[in-house]
């Protein structure tokens, strides 16, 4: 802790150094404003942890499922363990070897549960606490485990080989019993081949002394225990997936690799009584039907009309809890991946039904009104193919939390939909953007796979206002999507479209026209009224292919024509697509911004930034990246191209032209080679081919694109910036701003990265705060865009809106990431936003909502700074006062790598700023004087999904995509971990066992009853002896009486590491005791010893002795 102290008070005169150095060329007035931000977070506000992991297992391999405690184990490929209670109670746990579970057996309603891994070890676990954790493990080493079996109520564990034999566990010692079963004394005697592992084991169900073995060979033996001998062996020439028994005892099902099942009498081993293949072809000539897929598991199930039950590829397990003829399963329970019957709709997030999650974004404290809201309309979604039964798995209790702020989570997926859960407990609301686009109905009409992997709709980055409830969806395809929420139904009869021309400057041949006259763009049919109206409409089509095939002004995708149909949610506003140019297919979009307070959105990619106004449905300024470094003239509110004269597009694209074929129209903006990469450090070098490598199963334009952070939006893809341009590309990870680099360099590298909506002080001589637009690009500049807008409501429609480029604001080290601007006490300053009102509702209502912008902009006096301007970068984070635009603190978040996720948060009543760095720090800076409170080393990347999802939430919260299927919470917040142990649900809860059925009087009479074994005296030692010591290793786990002492927490633990203390300390004293009572009967003794000798000698002279 002292050590710690040290290294805080050294980053602490490190950062005082460094900003006052950076404040020296301050105005007189900055240092005494500064001074007035008092700090309150420290160093102890702060530790890391993890909290819950959420969604379905990635890469199953196993699975349990406990009938009377109603908790479902899964197992993966990976050494997880998933534990799943009812909605909001799940668990995670994680086997220190990693290697795969191949099977998980409950001890039904005792709150144990026993895995079998790939690398021949089985462990028990203890799930009665809260984090369960593993009592004792067995390791096997000269034999491999192929299966498991737990009779119901027995403590003796069946573990069938890779060798064909059968050894017996004590699962309460975990010691392996003498009692053997050898492959050699199973099958005949004249069998010259080995049988093969063992793929079953189980007991009859009527009889607990015979013991049913599959072998894969396809023999299968009714070994009896008590004899030691084997019953019967029946034969078939197939191999073996899975055995069943019927309930009464008397027949076994078996399902084979050819697609068959076999059922036999288990008096009759000659042959089966019934052979049917229910996949494969009947012939009609009455010939053995045609081999199909095998038929992995199987059940003998039948209801009061008789019938067997038996389906292909039926994923689960029925756990028998009854010693008599009727077992205690529920066939409503069975957890079943099959299209042809009704399933269960899972109350958990991200279903496997779902397609891969390509970005999330997480929303902690988020307005109290919009969970009901979206509930409301997510309610009403239809959702077919579901059983009307309860959820089946209902076990465990939810923790007594202190959390009360609603939480959500949204995320886009690879094939174009878009999710909005609650955090812990359901999906509120799913959204299609595919919908508003036409769809491909032939193979000629697909998109390339060289273009997309996948899905050309799918959702690469978004912005998402809670407070307005504004959604913002970017795709791949270079188009964006913005949705207004509504409660009401509504038929939109045209899309409304518009299509914008976004190039670089020095890729022209050409040059603009001496007039410098811009050709306005053609609004959409359905769009209102604009002062582009006036101008006269160029006659020129939308879509232009030259004679060479080179196309002009298309889009990648063709808006739907048809009218749309929209139920209450999110409906569809305006739709922006990105066209063709010159033959070269539109860049992808890197950066989302939404301004609901200003109607406009922003976007940018590696040719420039262009803002639309979604409320006139027009395009009012379309800047090139160069364009910005220079202060220029306030362009009126009109579409404006840094190149020559463009030709309109003409709303939708032409649907009748043949030669706007999917591939090309669809081509891949950074499709093609990529030139060698000038950064300096080749491990950097080595993280980008391998990023790209692994990001290609979601689209090579993102693997490809890997540039610039999307810090407004969910999907921070492109953290890493390989900015592209139409005459190469280039690795931007060393942005060194040294003077040998030219303007044309730098416009050929750099791209947008960031956007943030402020009202702040575009120049140093303003004393009014006016609305501005912060613009970071992956060169690390930060640039200020003055927006003229005039007031609100309809004045707005009919004024013009002028922009002004403010020029560079200040220079970091590294592509920007994030921007956020505090006031001067250090609050945050959050983009100005209207409240959420209905835009299909009436004028009256939408009045009473409506706000347009704040009445009162803040000042600043003459001579002082009234806010601070938050920016961070790969590299750096600065604060710059404003408006005298001075640097007051600096901080070098990393030297060696490189930061993916950065955010400004809230949290302890302060603000802070959260970084995730690629080397696998975590850390959190103080604002504004960028003091180091946290950084711990948490998780080396990787994997690219974890690059693309991880974010940061207020109140010490964040999460990422620890894989494909599961989301991974994180805590921060030294307050949140402390009371973690109380938030934890339970899993395991006191639960009596039900009773076996009674059975009919003539069935017990005639039928006989089930019998009974005393395992103890079979398997015990005292009957089978010890097993051989080198055949497995016994490891106490960190679980196990010796280690629950020291990791017991809270006010149990406390209890029982006081009563352990006691107890030593009784024991010692006792000790003590013991030994001063024999030191006193040793004195005693001594004593009497001396008497009887002083007696003895007391009257004699000294001549007589």
């Amino acid at each position: 802790m002292k050590k710690f102290n040290i290294r805080k008070v050294l980053d602490g005169l490190t950062a005082a150094s460094s900003s006052s150095s950076s404040s020296a060329t301050a105005q007189p007035g900055t240092p005494r404003e500064n001074d007035v931000v008092q700090e309150t977070l420290q160093s102890e506000h702060f530790q890391l942890c993890k909290t819950v992991r959420h969604g379905f297992p990635y890469q199953p391999s196993s699975m349990a499922f406990d009938p009377v405690q109603k908790i479902l184990a899964v197992g993966t490929q990976t050494g997880a363990l998933r534990l799943f209670g009812r909605a909001g109670v799940e668990c995670y746990c994680q086997h220190e070897s990693g290697a795969a579970v191949i099977q998980l057996q409950f001890l039904i309603n005792e709150g144990a549960l026993v895995s079998a891994l790939a690398d021949d070890s089985i462990h028990l676990w203890n799930l009665r606490q809260k984090i369960p954790a593993i009592l004792h493990s067995l390791k096997f080493n000269r034999e491999r485990i192929t299966y498991c079996h737990l009779p119901f109520q027995s403590k003796w564990l069946y573990i069938g080989s890779e060798r064909g034999n059968i050894h017996i566990v004590n699962v309460e010692s975990f010691t392996l019993s003498g009692y053997v079963i050898m492959w050699n004394k199973a099958i005949e005697l004249s069998t010259k081949t080995h049988p093969g592992p063992v793929v079953h084991i189980s007991d009859n169900p009527m009889d607990e002394g015979k013991l049913l073995i599959g072998f894969e060979c396809g023999v299968v033996v009714l070994w009896d225990l008590k004899s030691k001998k084997a019953d019967y062996r029946y034969n078939y020439d197939e191999a073996i997936h899975s055995v069943a028994w019927h309930h009464e005892g008397k027949q076994f099902v078996c399902s084979h690799s050819d697609g068959t099942l076999t059922t036999w009498n288990i008096r009759a081993p000659a042959k089966p009584a019934q052979i049917i293949t229910p996949h494969g072809k009947q012939p009609k000539d009455g010939k053995k039907p045609e081999p199909c897929k095998p038929i992995l598991k199987v059940e003998y199930k039948t209801t009061r009309k008789k019938y067997v039950f038996k389906v292909k590829f039926l994923y689960y397990d029925t756990v028998r809890l009854r010693k008599s003829e009727r077992d205690y399963f529920h066939t409503s329970t069975v957890l079943v991946y099959c299209d042809r019957y009704p399933i269960f709709e899972s109350p958990y997030p991200l279903s496997i039904h779902e397609s891969p999650v390509t970005c999330c974004e997480y929303f902690a404290d988020c307005p109290s009104e919009l969970i009901p809201a979206l509930y409301s309309v997510g309610s009403r979604q239809k959702r077919q193919g579901y059983s009307k039964k309860e959820w089946p798995i209902s076990g465990g209790n939810w923790g007594q939390g202190t959390q009360t702020y609603p939480e959500i989570i949204v995320t886009g997926s690879l094939y174009s939909s878009l999710s909005v859960f609650k955090v812990m407990l359901q999906v509120l609301y799913k959204l299609k953007t595919a919908k508003v686009f036409e769809r491909a109905r032939g193979k000629e009409e697909k998109p390339s796979t060289d273009i997309v992997d996948e899905d050309p709709f799918a959702i690469q980055t978004l912005f998402w206002c809670p407070e307005s409830r504004m959604l913002c969806v970017a795709g791949v395809s270079a188009h964006v999507i913005i949705y207004r929420f509504s409660k009401q139904e509504v038929t939109t009869e045209v899309v409304q479209l518009l299509e914008v021309r976004m190039q670089c400057e020095f890729s022209e041949v050409d040059s603009p026209d001496p007039g410098g006259e811009q050709t306005p763009t053609l609004p959409t049919p359905a769009a209102p009224s604009s002062p582009q109206e006036a101008e006269p409409p160029n006659q020129l089509t939308a879509g232009v292919n030259s004679s060479e095939g080179a196309r002009d002004n298309i889009p990648c995708l063709q808006v739907r024509s048809s009218p749309l149909k929209q139920s209450p949610g999110y409906q569809v506003e305006l739709v922006v697509q990105l066209v063709w140019v010159s033959g070269e297919p539109p860049q992808q979009i890197t950066s989302l911004a939404v301004n609901s307070s200003f109607g406009l959105v922003v976007f940018g990619n590696s040719n420039g930034l262009a803002v639309v106004d979604y409320v006139q449905k027009t395009l009012l300024l379309n800047l090139g990246t160069s364009e910005l470094y220079s202060p220029s003239d306030p362009c009126q509110r009109q579409p404006r191209s840094p190149r020559k004269p463009r030709q309109p597009s003409g709303g939708f694209c032409d649907s009748n032209d043949g030669s706007n074929n999917s591939e090309d129209r669809c081509k891949s903006p950074t499709s093609g080679s990529t030139s060698p990469c000038n950064s300096d450090d080749e491990r950097k070098q080595n993280f980008i081919e391998k990023v790209k490598l692994k990001s290609r199963r979601f689209s090579k334009t993102v693997a490809n694109d890997f540039g610039t952070v999307s810090f407004t939006c969910i999907l921070p893809s492109l953290t890493v910036s390989l900015s592209m341009n139409d005459n190469g590309k280039d690795n931007a990870f060393t942005r060194s701003r040294s003077s040998s680099v030219t303007s044309i360099d730098r416009e050929s590298r750099e791209a947008i990265s960031s956007f943030y909506f402020c009202e702040s002080f575009p120049r140093k001589s303003d004393s009014l705060a006016s609305p501005c637009l912060l613009v970071g690009t992956t060169q690390g500049s930060v640039m200020m865009v003055a927006l003229g807008l005039q007031p609100g409501g309809d004045q707005k429609l009919q004024q013009p809106l002028s922009f002004a480029s403010c020029g560079t604001l200040v220079q970091l080290k590294g592509g920007i990431l994030t921007m956020a601007l505090l006031d001067a006490a250090g609050t945050l300053l959050p983009p100005s936003c209207e409240a959420w009102y209905d835009p299909n509702a009436s004028d009256e209502e939408k009045e009473k909502v409506r706000r347009r912008r704040p009445a009162t902009p803040p000042s600043s006096q003459e001579g002082q700074d009234s806010q601070f301007a938050v920016l961070c970068s790969e590299k750096q984070a600065k604060v710059v006062a404003m408006p005298s635009q001075t640097s007051i603190y600096k901080h070098n978040i990393t030297e060696t790598s490189f930061v993916l996720r950065v955010d400004v948060v809230q949290m302890a009543g302060a603000y802070c700023i959260a970084c995730f760095c690629a080397n696998g720090h975590i850390m959190t800076l103080s604002l504004p004087s960028l003091r180091p409170l946290l950084d711990i080393n948490y998780l080396p990347l990787t994997d690219m999904r974890i690059a693309r999802t991880f974010c940061f939430s207020n109140l010490g919260q964040a999460l990422y995509l620890t894989s494909p299927t599961e989301i991974q919470r994180i805590t921060y917040s030294q307050e949140t971990c402390d009371n973690l142990q109380e938030m934890l649900s339970e899993l395991f809860t006191p639960v009596e066992t039900p009773e076996a059925p009674n059975r009919g009087f003539f069935k017990g009479l005639f039928g006989g009853g089930a019998q009974s074994l005393d395992r103890e005296d079979l398997f015990g030692e005292t009957a089978a002896g010890k097993a051989s010591r080198s055949l497995a290793q016994h490891i106490p786990g960190p679980g196990s009486m010796e280690g629950m002492k020291g990791a017991a927490s809270g006010v149990v633990g406390d209890l029982a590491r006081a009563r352990v203390a006691l107890d030593e300390r009784g024991q010692k004293l006792g000790e003590l005791e013991e030994r001063t009572a024999a030191m006193m009967a040793s004195a005693e003794s001594f004593s009497k010893h001396a008497h009887d000798m002083m007696v003895k000698y007391k009257d004699k002279k000294w001549y007589q002795l």
